[in-house]
């Protein structure tokens, strides 16, 4: 027998099995258990609490800290014929109450809150629902050791204490092991179970990018979107001016770019967010302060432009990349004066001894020699048993060689200017450069005044950093980053010991091993319905107020230019697509594909027969579409094709456009593709009435 758990997930959801733990976690809640979900961004958190809430009596309460992710949960809920809203600041007395009163009466499966607002209603009308499951999303808000400390989150015991028999579900994507406990503790989880799925996501490629100068920094970002044209993308950057700086060079450029940060007033910000989700925006360059709480799951490309101050954070920033389980590249650039940089905030701030240890491990993952990915799952608990193949590292393997004398050089070097310098000042007298400093200081007479000439500035950067890594000399950040020796230091000076240093990864020989894969005459024909796909995806987004993602996301496109499916039933075999997104956009879809196959559409099929009976009762499209919860368009196509197969439906009393229609369908060769006519119209036609239109044309001719 079927689980009812299997059910919903392929009927709502339109997937045929369960993520790893996914099941497990959704199971013990049923049974009025609590847990910690510990899962990587886009793994998956969401439908562990989502199945419950529709599985079991009453109403499930979602705590979420963003406004936006709310409002992209709620969409992607209600596009699945879940009942779901929200209650935060957005909106107005007037929906605070009617959301209150569906509530109240039964008539929403799931309900997501600020912590602000849960907690100044949780002694009004919250106690009048019947509350089945409350679930706790970015968990790690609640945790003075958690990257994205809320002090309203502490307050979420209380309520916790209110609800004893009710199961509770801490979830989020970043946690240490302190952090972890203090969630416990602070949210009162009673012998919760903990759920730590796989932080391993394969389909993201990791490549970093170090003391590369900004000029050709911003040279190599340009390069890189223009490989990847149309192609969704977050560039992340330390500073605001940063963030305004490399967008009006990207948009100069010729590129779909706008900038996002904190000192943007809240319209602006949410306009430029909005703009992103529904890809009239290709590409953010933003702060940290974006993205917390973004669900696109066609972001294509994450490049960090500054060193990320700890490890949770790059790599939360970095899932928020290929959330459909397609091939997505990450890229991060740093420099020693963003570590400098962030040294001083940590000295200024909370935590400090704890904010600088992650800030070293940041580094330490920056300047490792060996596989990437190994070393990212091993500080979440996770052991990576062979290397990724992934990754800049694995793709391109350093190799070694015994670097004891040019380590005694610049050894030399730092105990002859007795230690009070910097790695730039050393590299200029190995060098024997000429320079003011150079002179200011007469260390031009020291021996060791041009010993390394032989060997470039960036080399002798790499050399000093892998010395320093392997305990050599420390950088005392304090003492304007002069460089000391260490007693292994001294031990290498004098001949005692020996080191063994890797060769500079060279940019030129950086893509030496990029995989080439041969494009097949096949692929191109479904890229191009892919494209199809995603125009006819873009313009019901646009009818609907919508994320396109949220309709169908790149993944399930895929599938169907790759499937072909042209009945119900193949459609619904595609992965993503549930019987409501079947009913809502099912004919859409599989209409563009028959034409691209050139096979007949099938004589009966239920959904538009379901239109034609409410027609014949006398109701207009509009309440059609209101009473079958599918979209005007859907329900347009519908009459159409009813139209054109000779039923009685009076299609010319909605359409005034024909005139205009006719004369750009001729002129485009009278191809019948919605698309160009739609351009052509200054996008002042709807779809819906070009489709109509174009069946008249040929009905009466």
């Amino acid at each position: 027998m079927i689980k009812q758990t299997h059910t919903v997930l392929k009927n709502v959801f339109g997937y045929d099995n369960f993520r790893p733990l996914q099941e497990e976690v959704i199971d013990r809640t049923i049974a009025g258990k609590d847990s910690f979900v510990l899962m990587p961004t886009g793994g998956g958190k969401s439908i562990c609490f989502q199945i419950p809430a529709l599985i079991l009596d009453g109403i499930t309460i979602v705590v979420s800290p963003l406004i936006s992710l709310m409002k992209d949960q709620v969409q992607a809920l209600k596009s699945n014929g879940i009942k779901a809203d929200f209650f935060n600041s957005s909106i107005s007395i007037e929906e605070e109450n009617d959301v209150v009163n569906r509530a109240i009466n039964g008539d929403l499966q799931l309900l997501y809150l600020s912590p602000e607002k849960l907690i100044a209603v949780s002694n009004t009308w919250l106690k009048k629902l019947n509350i089945n499951l409350v679930a706790i999303d970015e968990a790690h808000c609640v945790s003075m050791w958690g990257h994205d400390f809320r002090p309203e989150y502490t307050q979420l015991k209380v309520f916790r204490n209110s609800l004893p028999l009710v199961p509770f579900m801490a979830l989020t994507a970043t946690a240490d092991k302190s952090a972890r406990k203090d969630i416990e503790e602070q949210l009162g989880l009673n012998k919760s179970k903990l759920f730590i799925s796989s932080f391993d996501r394969k389909n993201l490629s990791i490549e970093i990018r170090g003391q590369v100068q900004k000029k050709k920094k911003l040279q190599e970002i340009i390069n890189f979107i223009d490989r990847r044209k149309n192609e969704s993308g977050i560039i992340y950057c330390l500073s605001r001016k940063n963030t305004e700086e490399v967008a009006d060079y990207l948009k100069k450029e010729g590129h779909s770019v706008a900038f996002y940060h904190a000192g943007m007033n809240f319209e602006e910000r949410e306009n430029t967010q909005t703009d992103f989700i529904n890809d009239d925006t290709k590409i953010i360059v933003a702060t940290i302060a974006f993205g917390m709480g973004i669900d696109k799951s066609n972001v294509r490309f994450v490049i960090h432009y500054n060193l990320p101050k700890n490890i949770e954070g790059y790599y939360q920033e970095i899932g928020r990349a290929g959330r459909d389980g397609l091939p997505s590249e990450t890229v991060l650039y740093y420099n020693m004066r963003d570590f400098v940089l962030y040294s001083q905030f940590a000295d200024n701030g909370a935590n400090s001894t704890m904010q600088k240890e992650k800030l070293n491990r940041m580094l330490q993952f920056t300047e490792a020699k060996s596989c990437r990915r190994k070393i990212l799952l091993s500080y979440f608990g996770e052991h990576l048993a062979e290397n990724c193949g992934n990754c800049d590292v694995c793709d391109n393997p350093p190799k070694d060689f015994d670097g004891t004398i040019l380590a005694q050089k610049a050894l030399s070097g730092i105990a002859r200017m007795k230690e009070k310098d910097g790695i730039t000042m050393l590299i200029n007298l190995l060098r024997g450069s000429n320079n003011a400093d150079i002179h200011s200081k007469q260390y031009f007479n020291l021996k060791t005044y041009g010993i390394g000439k032989d060997v470039s500035f960036f080399d002798w950067r790499d050399y000093v950093i892998q010395m320093a890594n392997q305990g050599l000399i420390e950088i005392m950040y304090a003492e304007s980053s002069a460089l000391k020796i260490t007693p292994i230091g001294w031990q290498i000076l004098k001949g005692e010991k020996t080191i063994r240093l890797t060769k500079p990864l060279r940019p030129k020989e950086k893509n030496k091993k990029q995989k080439v894969t041969k494009t097949t005459h096949e692929d191109e024909i479904n890229n191009g319905l892919f494209s199809e796909l995603k125009k006819i995806r873009y313009a019901i987004a646009k009818e609907e107020n919508m994320p396109a993602y949220i309709i169908f996301n790149d993944k399930s496109l895929k599938l169907m230019a790759s499937k072909l499916p042209t009945t119900e039933n193949e459609f619904l075999a595609i992965s993503g697509v549930g019987m409501n997104k079947m009913e809502k956009y099912g004919e859409e879809f599989m209409d563009v594909i028959r034409k691209f196959k050139s096979v007949a559409k099938p004589r009966k099929i239920g959904t538009t027969i379901k239109t034609f009976n409410l027609y014949q009762e006398g109701l207009n499209p509009s309440e059609i579409a209101e009473k079958r919860n599918l979209s005007i368009t859907t329900i347009f196509s519908h009459l159409s094709q009813l139209y054109s197969e000779g039923k009685k439906v009076d299609i010319e009393q909605y359409i005034n456009t024909i005139n205009k229609v006719r004369e750009v369908f001729n002129k485009l060769g009278r191809k019948i593709e919605l698309k160009p006519i739609y351009d052509k119209l200054n996008e002042e036609v709807s779809y819906s009435e070009i489709r109509i239109s174009i069946t008249l044309i040929l009905k009466n001719e």
